[in-house]
């Protein structure tokens, strides 16, 4: 039964060869009975002969019958089995960094989503798409990365064997990437060998040039560094960039013809040194990819071959032991490095929303201030107003708190600026900008206007670093992080600014031209002062209860739109 299932699965000009086989094979059979028959009687008269010429026959017939087995049936069958063995040997990238990366890349997809801006998105999810390809592709990238003049595109001949671009050419001959397959015995995977442009090119087209080239050179599984002499600092800096983030790379001295042995050995050995912590010894080797022509005795020029083994048998045994982990390892770090570039776009995006809520309730509170007369109240009013700015500042960073929460985190914060004296430095930094700006003595319902404003401003600012990280005020916890936003937002060229806007939202709709309000700015101004100095001094229990807030708001202040981004007194 296996036999015949066997014969109706052939092909059907392996089946008609059987057939012609077989009546061949009978035809021949029925004449070598009849002619072996008419011998057998013949010598039928000599017993032991014939019996040896039946064993001879016995024999030929079973080797024909093992031919015919072997080659319709076993034959096939083992050459199924190497297929099969040959795709399970097929190079495999590591299991665990492939997940890895293709976790990071369903990240990166859920981020896309939360981008605005159309263009950026679109690069996003098109480059996921290349590096997702980059699964079902076998391929190793190798980048030759240098200055122009090093010889990149002669490596590039000599590797593959045939010429792919001009050479000995001015700097700046390659001008895009151009990659080419080759491939190297004993390696399963086909070779993508990329010439990029010359780095440390001059001129705005030099300088696009090597920006192109380092962007190839990032994407790279091994990277071929290639230099005609001693390492300068300007090409050590691009090879240890690459370097940190993972890049393997080898050190090529191209031109080495050019170098007598004994200066060659010289900075052979100079490389390794300067580049111990970055390329091991054996990843630093010379070359003569396009040796200078030799004049013979005769007159003719002889040019002799590329000296290229020492850099092909380093290749080999790189790529042999470390190809599949250069691989894996590369997707990875793409799908790293992508993910890393949509968190940025996302925090450019969430500042840029959550800079524009500080800005509206700097001004709702310096509004609330300005126009409630009774002195706890302004106080209670501006504490209010930045719980319900801690509340929507965690709703663009995708933290949801109530109203209870962010409140807590307004007072803790408020504490925090008057126990650093940063509530009297704001005071005393305000009504000086302010008399420098307008002149005059100004009522104290302006400075503090004013001042609410650019406290509500610092904490505004603390409260993006602390949801920024998480909820976490870091390691120097909220002090340290008030102390800084209160440093970068004392800068003249921002209060100067800070101040004319503040003149303009706070200042002028109070209406302090009238003389006989002068009389009672220094009153109002004492007070003032008074009260931070009693607010500092009061133990946490005597601050003021939030809970009274809500009736004492609807007597003195009606709330406005929260989408607008103006305040009217």
């Amino acid at each position: 039964m296996a036999l015949a299932v066997g014969v109706f699965s052939m092909p059907l000009s392996r089946f008609l060869i059987l057939i012609t086989g077989i009546i061949l094979i009978l035809g021949l059979a029925i004449w070598l009975i009849d002619s072996l028959q008419r011998l057998f009687w013949q010598l039928s008269y000599y017993p032991l002969l014939s019996q040896a010429l039946l064993f001879l026959i016995i024999v030929l017939i079973g080797l024909l019958i093992a031919a015919f087995v072997y080659y319709f049936f076993w034959l096939p069958q083992q050459q199924k089995r190497k297929k099969k063995r040959a795709r399970r040997s097929q190079p495999r990238v590591p299991i665990a960094k492939t997940e890895a990366a293709e976790e990071t890349l369903k990240a990166v997809r859920q981020q896309v989503a939360q981008i605005q801006d159309e263009v950026a998105r679109q690069e996003l999810l098109m480059r996921s798409r290349e590096i997702e390809q980059n699964f079902s592709r076998g391929e190793i990238q190798v980048v030759v990365f240098g200055t122009g003049s090093a010889g990149k595109t002669s490596i590039v001949n000599a590797l593959i064997g045939r010429m792919v671009g001009e050479v000995g050419a001015p700097m700046g001959t390659t001008e895009v990437g151009e990659t080419y397959s080759l491939k190297l015995k004993g390696l399963n995977r086909e070779i993508l060998i990329t010439d990029t442009p010359g780095i440390l090119e001059a001129g705005v087209a030099g300088t696009e040039r090597e920006r192109l080239a380092r962007k190839l050179a990032t994407e790279a599984d091994l990277l071929l560094f290639v230099l005609d002499n001693d390492l300068r600092k300007s090409e050590y800096d691009p090879l240890q960039a690459l370097a940190e983030i993972g890049k393997r790379s080898l050190v090529v001295l191209n031109k080495s013809d050019l170098l007598p042995d004994e200066d060659r050995e010289t900075i052979l050995a100079r490389l390794r040194e300067r580049v111990r912590h970055l390329v091991a010894p054996a990843d630093v080797v010379a070359v003569a990819a396009r040796p200078q022509a030799v004049r013979l005795e005769d007159g003719q020029m002889f040019q002799p071959d590329p000296d290229i083994m020492p850099l092909i048998r380093r290749m080999v045994a790189v790529l042999r032991a470390e190809g599949e982990d250069l691989v894996a390892d590369n997707i990875l770090l793409q799908s790293q490095r992508l993910s890393e570039k949509a968190r940025n776009l996302i925090d450019v995006q969430r500042r840029r929303q959550a800079d524009k809520l500080v800005e509206r309730f700097q001004w709702i509170g310096a509004g609330v201030v300005a126009a409630t007369p009774l002195p706890v109240v302004d106080m209670l009013a501006a504490a209010a107003v930045n719980a319900q700015m801690v509340v929507e500042i965690g709703r663009v960073y995708g933290c949801e708190i109530n109203t209870e929460r962010g409140r807590e985190l307004a007072l803790s914060l408020g504490k925090t600026l008057a126990s650093l004296g940063i509530v009297k430095g704001a005071i005393t930094l305000v009504t000086t900008a302010l008399q420098l700006s307008i002149g005059g003595m100004l009522v104290g319902r302006a400075i503090q206007g004013v001042t609410a404003a650019y406290l509500t401003r610092i904490a505004g600012k603390s409260f993006i670093e602390y949801f920024r990280h998480d909820q976490d005020w870091g390691d120097g916890g909220i002090t340290e992080v008030v102390q800084r936003q209160f440093q970068l937002n004392r800068r003249d060229e921002f209060i100067k600014s800070f101040v004319q806007e503040a003149i303009t939202r706070v200042v002028n709709p109070l209406h302090l031209n009238q003389p006989e309000e002068e009389d009672e700015a220094i009153l109002e101004l004492e007070e003032l002062q008074l009260e931070v100095e009693l607010e500092s001094l009061l133990p946490p229990s005597r601050s003021p209860n939030p809970k009274h807030l809500g009736a004492n708001l609807e007597e003195d202040w009606e709330p406005r739109n929260s989408n607008s981004d103006d305040w009217e007194a």
